[in-house]
């Protein structure tokens, strides 16, 4: 099938943590060279879209407008902003999540705030975990950014923000609304900004659990790759199958 636009993850789908996937670079160059559009969908939240077209201009030989990229974080602000719960929240999660969620107009709180926001934080501590925990049960809105468990990375499979967010629902008995993939605040979103109808669209990814399901769960097509999180070996034994699998996009033909 022809598809008229792609929703595209990066880590594990792209590149993997610090190392080049060529076979990504290449797919992104042909998508371009053929006036298709795309939409870089990352649930990272550890970089602004600034930081993130930097690094792959830097370190991935990819040249993208920043319109193209689109991450969890965005959707989070989106989101909080359609709430309109209050404009103080508590913030755990790096310079990507924290800058944009600050210039949106928020400010810290960390005795009752409105939200409390949760993505990747590789300086977490214990305290930030218990001020989150305490203003959750003093009733702000839990929102987790995203549910990857892992990240996957040239170290290997490391912690991800759904393995911290786990941790504090454990402590809280309260589950997060999740923006990230697979969930349908940032699938919605997407399609909005890439303007292509949903039947009409392909999500390409690495993880069954996010990318894959986040087509599945929203009605839109699926490209699994097998260069990051979901191995070749586990492809039989998934409950839905993706609608093409492959081991590397060289093999996808557009």
């Amino acid at each position: 099938m022809t598809y008229s636009g792609y929703l595209i993850d990066l880590d594990g789908t792209i590149y993997k943590g610090k190392n080049r996937i060529p076979a990504g670079e290449r797919f992104i160059e042909r998508l371009q060279k053929a006036n298709i559009p795309y939409l870089l969908v990352t649930n990272n939240t550890t970089r602004t879209p600034k930081m993130v077209k930097d690094m792959l201009s830097d370190q991935f030989n990819i040249e993208t407008p920043l319109e193209t990229i689109y991450t969890a974080t965005m959707a989070t602000v989106d989101y909080m902003n359609d709430m309109k719960r209050g404009k103080t929240v508590y913030v755990i999660g790096e310079t990507g999540l924290k800058s944009a969620i600050m210039e949106a107009g928020y400010v810290e709180d960390t005795e009752s705030p409105a939200y409390v926001v949760v993505g990747l934080d590789s300086q977490v501590t214990y305290e930030m975990l218990a001020i989150a925990t305490l203003a959750i049960q003093k009733g702000a809105l839990f929102i987790g950014t995203n549910p990857d468990l892992n990240i996957p990375t040239e170290r290997g499979l490391l912690p991800g923000a759904g393995s911290i967010n786990a941790l504090i629902e454990a402590a809280t008995r309260v589950k997060p609304v999740y923006i990230g993939k697979p969930n349908a605040i940032i699938m919605n979103k997407s399609l909005e900004i890439l303007d292509v109808k949903r039947e009409r669209a392909v999500m390409v990814g690495d993880n069954y659990l996010t990318d894959i399901m986040a087509g599945i769960q929203n009605d839109i097509d699926t490209i699994l790759v097998t260069t990051g999180f979901t191995s070749p070996e586990e492809v039989p034994n998934l409950p839905i199958k993706p609608s093409h699998v492959i081991a590397s996009l060289d093999e996808w033909q557009l």
